[in-house]
């Protein structure tokens, strides 16, 4: 019987905390599926299981806190049914016995990501189009689905701890750890956090046998006033432990990686008039962004200059067949993650355009998949919109190399002998020199540059 372990998500993990259970013993899985929510050090995060199979036990509890490697579940071949756990026999009744039950109800297929958010949300995934293979539901089909409406059900006794695998409702990520060590249901809980979220102040008073009002809108606290609510201590937190695990690894890749430095200064005017040419006359939502032309250049550069793409690991360089590029975003309560577009350099723009807001969004939403945050293969940090004009990166272990873009500003500019001024910025490179030299780490910057000149091939 296989084991579902606690993967890696980044060079920076040790450990992980189980806030969310999709899967519960039975249920059939396939490589891909996500299967539980793992929050690490810099964020919650969705976490795929890797073959096909059946879940026969879920060995870790919501709330705990394992190392890397710990099994997780244990998983069955596909088609093995988990031996059906034993129930005490039911004592002799006088009572007429029972109607058979009704026919059981086939649910489409779908992935116990896709069902446990449709069970969150009220709707019925029989009622819901697939557009998947096979006839599966996606998570896209959901978002234009209707939530069924309410039906009265029995009440459920409580439980004084919520049992491995039972969905919860919408909570932070913390609240949700924390309810899990009190023994709180959060779903007979009322969020007051945005969209109706369950946060760490809602469990806190729950466990005390005591209500929490939301704050009116525009409600001010008097001078001196400080909030009751402990989500800023734990927000304070997080964020602490986040910066942590960054200074850890950074100082780690500064100490075991020796890093070299280029740069060079790009003229942005070809690229920038294409991206005005092709927004004419699109919406706001689907309009392309300067950073998607640099993401994609940078992306078929790595083609041209493959040294620069994969690992060192064991002493050596494993170069990596595909282009995952790693995307640096500044999370909204502090700190940084770097998840990967996949195949960035064989997306069409559109496709890249749309992959990086969704990325982004889903970065700061807690929701990023395990396999975005472990498998970047060279990442690229864009501060253009801070007003920084250079950025010097540091290599993002085991990766070799790290693309820095900086603030795009006029400047004059020689052309064919005449001065004129043009929108230009300045990239940057650090790169292994374990791996590579100053001679292919040029040769990389100038492949970015010479892509940017004809951006209509992108």
């Amino acid at each position: 019987m296989a084991e579902f372990k606690m993967p890696s998500l980044g060079a920076d993990m040790d450990e992980g905390t189980v806030i969310e259970w999709l899967v519960k013993p039975g249920d059939p899985v396939h490589r891909g599926d996500v299967v539980a929510v793992v929050d690490t050090a810099k964020s919650a995060i969705e976490v795929e299981i890797f073959e096909d199979g059946v879940i026969a036990e879920l060995l870790v509890p919501l709330g705990s806190t394992v190392p890397v490697g710990t099994p997780l579940a244990r998983l069955a071949p596909a088609g093995a049914a988990p031996a059906a756990p034993e129930e005490p026999a039911a004592e002799p009744s006088s009572e007429p016995a029972a109607e058979p039950a009704a026919e059981h109800v086939v649910e489409p297929a779908a992935s116990p990501l896709v069902r446990h958010l449709a069970h969150e949300r009220g709707i019925d995934l029989a009622a819901v189009p697939a557009s998947g293979q096979g006839g599966t539901v996606t998570r896209a089909d959901l978002e234009h689905a209707t939530p069924a409406p309410a039906t009265p059900s029995p009440a459920a006794p409580a439980s004084a701890e919520p049992p491995v695998g039972r969905p919860f409702a919408r909570a932070v990520p913390r609240a949700r750890a924390r309810a899990a060590e009190l023994g709180i249901d959060l779903s007979a809980l009322t969020g007051t956090g945005p969209d109706g979220a369950v946060t760490v102040a809602d469990v806190q008073a729950a466990a005390a046998g005591q209500p929490v009002e939301k704050p009116a809108a525009g409600e001010e606290l008097a001078a001196g006033e400080k909030p009751a609510s402990s989500d800023k201590v734990a927000a304070s937190d997080k964020a602490a432990a986040m910066r942590a695990a960054i200074a850890a690894l950074m100082a780690r890749s500064k100490k075991e990686i020796p890093h070299y430095y280029l740069q060079a200064t790009v003229d942005l005017s070809h690229a920038l008039g294409w991206v005005r040419e092709r927004n004419e006359g699109r919406g706001v939502a689907d309009r392309l962004v300067p950073a998607a032309v640099l993401l994609k250049a940078t992306a078929l550069a790595v083609r041209r200059v493959p040294e620069v793409n994969g690992f060192f690991v064991d002493g050596g360089f494993q170069p990596s067949e595909h282009v995952h590029l790693g995307v640096a975003v500044a999370l909204r309560g502090g700190g940084l993650v770097a998840p990967a577009i996949h195949d960035a350099d064989t997306l069409p723009m559109d496709d890249l355009m749309a992959a990086l807001k969704d990325l982004v969004a889903r970065a700061r939403a807690g929701r990023l998949r395990g396999s975005e945050m472990s498998d970047p293969t060279i990442t690229v940090t864009n501060l253009g919109d801070q007003g920084v004009e250079l950025v010097h990166g540091v290599i993002y272990p085991p990766q070799v190399a790290l693309v820095g873009f900086g603030r795009v500003g006029e400047r004059p500019w020689a052309v064919d002998g005449m001065l004129t001024v043009r929108p230009v910025l300045t990239a940057t490179l650090a790169a292994d020199h374990r791996v590579t030299d100053g001679h292919r780490g040029g040769l990389f910057l100038a492949a970015i540059e010479t892509l940017l000149q004809k951006p209509e091939e992108l």
